[in-house]
């Protein structure tokens, strides 16, 4: 479990970002006692200072807890939004990687998937395969949603700029995972992109057949720039969208399993009837 010297951040921020990812994934349970400090010490190989400062940061975000003379514990929390990088990155380490989303651009996915890639680049990570399908809605049919605030209707000049910002985080997605099959890093690699007509009013990750996470797309009126003439849409907010966390190793008295397995039946029902290939 020693720390990765290649990595340029601090020691104490490496060991905060492992633990998080340990509590968020569930290796930790809440009400879980954290091993002690020295113990962390032993394991990362790190100074017990930099173990306190590491500490320090995930009781600042509300993950654990002290309690004097007992320990350390991860908090007891109600359900609560969660963060999906920890996720998405600690699915890389499986030997098969699977990954679907459903939802409008694909921005957040590009953004939080870039680290893993970069890992397998540079030999950090080597999964056997990994697979992901993008389920996006078709950016040449009109939309009921974003739409204009005056009228309420479909904007082609807004879907024009959507259409725009899909095609550079997905398309660099597909790029990214197709090459490194194509350099052999990865046995099997495979991206696609497929578009339906519905507005999509969420967006849905589906992780390793284990894990989804879904969240509700805020509508909020804002003022767009076209070519020198502005417009008021009614817009899909994606990076304010609250994402909520359900697994397949839940406790037997939740409904993790069941919100997975159905998820999927969706995802796969919409991916095989509607939805087509898109056309670059």
């Amino acid at each position: 479990m020693a720390l990765d010297p290649d990595d340029p951040r601090p020691p104490y921020v490496q060991v905060a970002h492992a633990l998080r990812a340990a509590i968020l994934t569930k290796k930790f349970r809440a009400g879980d006692k954290l091993p002690s400090r020295t113990e962390l010490a032993k394991s990362y190989n790190v100074a017990p200072m930099t173990v306190q400062n590491a500490l320090r940061e995930l009781r600042e975000e509300g993950l654990i807890v002290s309690r004097q003379g007992s320990g350390v514990f991860v908090r007891e929390r109600t359900e609560r939004p969660v963060g999906l990088r920890p996720h998405i990155e600690r699915a890389f380490e499986a030997q098969h990687v699977t990954l679907d989303f459903a939802g409008f651009s694909g921005e957040t996915l590009h953004g939080v998937i870039a680290e893993p890639l970069d890992k397998i680049r540079i030999g950090r990570l080597r999964p056997e395969s990994i697979h992901v399908r993008l389920l996006l809605p078709d950016p040449s049919q009109a939309w009921s949603v974003p739409c204009t605030v005056d009228e309420h209707a479909d904007s082609p000049a807004f879907r024009k700029r959507a259409e725009e910002i899909m095609r550079r985080h997905t398309l660099a997605i597909i790029d990214s995972v197709t090459e490194l099959g194509e350099l052999g890093l990865v046995n099997e690699a495979t991206a696609q992109i497929r578009v339906h007509p519905a507005a999509p009013m969420f967006k849905l990750y589906l992780i390793n057949n284990e894990d989804a996470f879904f969240g509700f797309y805020p509508v909020r009126e804002h003022v767009i720039n076209f070519g020198g003439e502005t417009q008021a849409i009614y817009d899909l907010m994606g990076k304010d969208a609250i994402l909520f966390h359900h697994s397949t190793t839940d406790d037997d008295t939740s409904t993790g399993s069941q919100y997975v397995d159905q998820a999927r039946t969706w995802f796969d029902s919409i991916w095989t009837s509607i939805a087509q290939d898109y056309q670059r």
